[in-house]
């Protein structure tokens, strides 16, 4: 569903990721971990064509995102750690622009808006203007306009940030859920035991460079994701 090969992006003489190649399978909920500037947002944008990369190729559902970014861009849903909505339209009017951009008919719209609406305990406040919003709420509207055209593929930067626990909760079954229907997550979190939980599959970087990546049992063996991520700093330390 999502393959990194040999991605590479410096800005300067600071190479942000190196040489990173990761392979995200249908069906698969996969984490990122790494510290502050390891490089996961910048894969992240790259992924998601918001980003031009030096070398490397990275393809979504078999397109190349450097070949045919709009293609890509149809079957995926990007969720930022701090989305940015526009703050004079209301929920429901933002949520309608989304969905007119992909082109999701009306009745399909009405109805997932509805859905994620309710589950999300946000219909109260979809009539509101978004800079109105808190940060949490901002947070619900962003996941919920990303699921409305059903992606293939959900990437997502820090995503329980600012959530409360019942909206994360709510979150990590819909990942589940996407994932099976044949779709596939890709998310970067500082929050071990949640990837802990909730990754099939996980890949630590560090100064742009991948030091693990498995499945979670591969990568943890005995010990707690913490343990080996704290060890792993370490011995790169």
């Amino acid at each position: 569903m999502l393959r990194i090969e040999h991605l590479t992006k410096s800005y300067g003489d600071k190479k942000a990721v190196d040489d990173l190649s990761l392979h995200i399978q249908p069906g698969e909920i996969y984490g990122f971990i790494g510290h502050n500037g390891a490089g996961k947002t910048t894969t992240i944008k790259a992924c998601c064509g918001i980003l031009q990369f030096d070398s490397g190729e990275i393809y979504v559902d078999g397109v190349s995102v450097r070949q045919d970014p709009l293609a890509c861009k149809r079957v995926l849903a990007y969720i930022p750690d701090n989305p940015d909505l526009y703050d004079y339209l209301s929920g429901i009017q933002f949520l309608n622009f989304v969905a007119d951009i992909f082109q999701v008919p009306q009745a399909q719209r009405q109805e997932r808006i509805h859905r994620y609406a309710d589950l999300f305990e946000l219909t109260g406040d979809l009539a509101q203007p978004i800079g109105a919003y808190s940060h949490g709420m901002k947070q619900k509207l962003a996941i919920i306009s990303a699921l409305l055209h059903e992606p293939k593929l959900v990437i997502l930067d820090e995503p329980f940030v600012g959530l409360d626990p019942k909206a994360a909760h709510i979150l990590k079954t819909l990942m589940r859920e996407l994932c099976d229907r044949g779709g596939a997550i890709f998310f970067s979190t500082h929050v071990l035991e949640v990837a802990e939980k909730l990754c099939d599959k996980v890949a630590i970087l560090r100064q742009g460079r991948l030091v693990k990546a498995g499945t979670m049992d591969a990568v943890r063996g005995d010990e707690s994701l913490e343990a080996v991520f704290l060890e792993l700093e370490d011995d790169h330390g």
